[in-house]
């Protein structure tokens, strides 16, 4: 296998994508970590609209830049910025880093004046079990909920229980489920997999906002997706749960597949109909 340094790299070189020649995008810091953060390039263009984007990547690899296509095309229904942060990644940090990380920038985002009904927030795989981690948290911490939230393939149960790691095993054609237990055990350093900040498949979720969640049925990682629908809906959240036939763990990455097209169109549409309707194009 190779080391963590040479993952990070093939990992950056098989998913980074050119941006949209609509979108710019600028270095900055958010909750005391750098992030990216995305623009319409015309100026003065972008309303008040913000996507908080966490990236994914089994909490070891991965980067605001590595999957910035995701958020650039969910900001295309929205009338403001996306930001992208770079959250600390295990080894080097173990959990609780990167979700202390992620709570830090949704504060900030609401201290800097940011409105929560204009705020959403998504992420894909670890990034989207990060997303629901830091609505968990900031609600414990009495903070406004964002108008809603986009799941791409959660990594919601560190504890592999679910059944799509027997069933899928050999159908994923990016993961067997050895390769999940070595990051995520990076990841806790010899912490509880089962507990409700690490899994959140297991966590209360009363008082989240609306959730759209999207799976590929070939994944390992289904079954997560299927069972936080359900735990978000008997804990009274609004969620829907998309699985698109034959597809494979994050698929909305393949920025050449029907598929990823129509579902991130799909996401889009969902989050600005919760912020109050489409951009309005000019």
């Amino acid at each position: 296998m190779p080391n963590i340094a040479e993952q990070r790299t093939q990992y950056a070189a098989l998913f980074t994508r050119s941006l949209p020649a609509n979108i710019g995008s600028s270095a900055t810091t958010l909750g005391g970590r750098p992030a990216l953060e995305l623009r319409p390039a015309t100026p003065g263009t972008a309303g008040e609209d913000v996507l908080l984007y966490l990236h994914g990547g089994g909490f070891v690899v991965g980067s605001a830049r590595a999957t910035a296509h995701l958020p650039a095309a969910l900001l295309r229904h929205l009338d403001g910025r996306a930001v992208s942060l770079d959250y600390r990644l295990a080894p080097e940090h173990a959990f609780p880093a990167a979700p202390d990380d992620c709570l830090a920038a949704y504060r900030e985002l609401l201290d800097s004046g940011v409105d929560p009904r204009r705020l959403v927030i998504a992420g894909d795989s670890a990034g989207a079990a990060l997303a629901v981690v830091t609505m968990i948290r900031a609600r414990d911490a009495g903070l406004p909920m964002p108008a809603a939230a986009v799941l791409f393939s959660p990594a919601v149960d560190l504890t592999l229980s679910g059944a799509s790691m027997r069933s899928k095993d050999g159908v994923d054609p990016f993961f067997a489920p050895a390769d999940l237990e070595w990051l995520f055990d990076r990841y806790l350093a010899g912490g509880d997999s089962a507990a409700p900040e690490a899994s959140p498949v297991f966590a209360d979720l009363t008082g989240l906002p609306p959730l759209l969640i999207q799976a590929g049925s070939s994944e390992l990682l289904l079954d997560d997706a299927v069972r936080l629908a359900g735990r978000a809906a008997a804990d009274e959240v609004a969620v829907t749960l998309e699985v698109a036939p034959r597809q494979p763990h994050v698929f909305q990455l393949d920025d050449e597949s029907a598929a990823a097209a129509a579902a991130l169109e799909r996401a889009g549409r969902f989050l600005a109909t919760r912020l109050g309707g489409e951009k309005k194009e000019s």
